[in-house]
C-alpha cells in the first residue's frame, strides 16, 4: 500500500449467495490523485463503489479512509455517515439528478447537511437568524461558483431534467463537488458523451485534482479519458485485480490485453 494513501482497500471480498463478485481485492488511492478502476463488463467495478459508499456491506476485508486526522473504516459505517463523516461523494452510471428542480436548486440541496447544522435543525432557519442567512448565502455562492466551473451559469433557473445529456453529466459532478468531498467517486462519467464533451470532462476532472486538491476514484470505459488523466489505474477481471500501475504500465500489460482482447488464435 502507498504511504500517502487516502483510501486503502485490503482484501475486499463481496459475495452474493454463491457468486463471488469481488475476490480479495487490495489497492490504494492517493490523496490529490486520479485513480481509475477499469475492466470488462461484469468485472466488479461498480460493486467496489457500492461497498465504498455503503450500498453493500462487504463480505470480508477493510476499506480504510484517512480523513480529518482519523482512520475511518467504511465497511462498518452506514451510507449516510460515509457521505457526511468520511466526505465521500458519488455519481452513478445512470444520472440521478433531482429532475424536477432547477439547476441551481440541485446544487443548493446538495449542501443540505451544512444548512441544517447552521439552522440548528430548522429553528434558526424559521426565525431567520443571521447564522442561517450567512450559511444560505455561502451555499448559493458555492453553487453559482460551480455552475461557472461547469459552464452552466446561463442555465441556473432551467429545470435540470430538461438539460442536454452532457450538461446533466457535468451538473451531477458539480452537485457532488458542492458537498466539498475528500474523495469523489465517479461511475462512468463519460458514458454517452461525444468526443468534444469527453475532452471537456477531462479538463474538468484535472481542474478538480489540481485546483480543488480532491482525490478522484474513477470507473470508466472510455480509454481516452482513462489514459489521458489517470495517475494510477487498477484493472479488474472477474472480481480480481490483474494489474495496478501507471497508464503506460497498464497499457502494455499482457494480462490487461488478454482480458480486453481475449486469447489470440493459435
Amino acid at each position: 500500500m502507498s504511504g500517502a494513501a487516502l483510501l486503502a482497500i485490503d482484501r475486499l471480498t463481496m459475495r452474493f449467495g454463491g457468486l463471488l463478485a469481488i475476490d480479495r481485492l487490495s489497492f490504494a488511492a492517493d490523496a490529490e490523485k486520479i485513480t481509475a478502476v477499469i475492466g470488462p463488463n461484469g468485472a466488479g467495478k461498480t460493486t467496489v463503489f457500492n461497498c465504498l459508499t455503503g450500498f453493500y456491506r462487504p463480505s470480508a476485508g477493510t476499506l480504510a479512509l484517512h480523513h480529518g486526522g482519523m482512520e475511518l473504516h467504511l465497511e462498518h459505517m452506514e451510507g449516510w455517515r460515509i457521505a457526511r463523516d468520511a466526505g465521500i461523494a458519488r455519481t452513478f452510471q445512470n444520472i440521478r439528478l433531482f429532475a424536477g428542480m432547477t439547476v441551481l436548486e440541485n446544487l443548493i440541496i446538495a449542501q443540505h447537511n451544512k444548512l441544517m447544522r447552521a439552522s440548528f435543525w430548522s429553528i434558526a432557519g424559521l426565525l431567520g437568524l443571521a447564522r442561517y442567512r450567512l450559511a444560505e448565502a455561502e451555499a448559493v455562492e458555492r453553487a453559482r461558483g460551480w455552475l461557472e466551473r461547469v459552464g452552466l451559469t446561463a442555465q441556473a433557473n432551467r429545470i435540470a431534467g430538461t438539460l442536454p445529456y452532457g450538461d446533466q453529466r457535468r451538473l451531477e459532478i458539480a452537485r457532488a463537488m458542492c458537498t466539498e468531498p475528500t474523495l469523489l467517486c465517479l461511475d462512468e462519467p463519460a458514458a454517452g458523451l461525444n468526443p468534444h464533451e469527453s475532452h471537456a470532462l477531462n479538463r474538468l476532472l484535472l481542474s478538480i485534482r489540481e485546483r480543488d486538491r480532491v482525490a478522484i476514484l474513477l470507473i470508466e470505459h472510455d480509454m481516452n479519458v482513462v489514459m489521458g488523466i489517470s495517475d494510477r489505474i487498477v484493472v479488474l477481471d472477474y472480481g480480481k485485480k490483474i494489474a495496478d500501475g501507471t497508464p503506460y504500465e497498464v497499457r502494455n500489460d499482457p494480462a490487461v490485453i488478454k482480458a480486453y482482447l481475449g486469447e489470440p488464435d493459435s
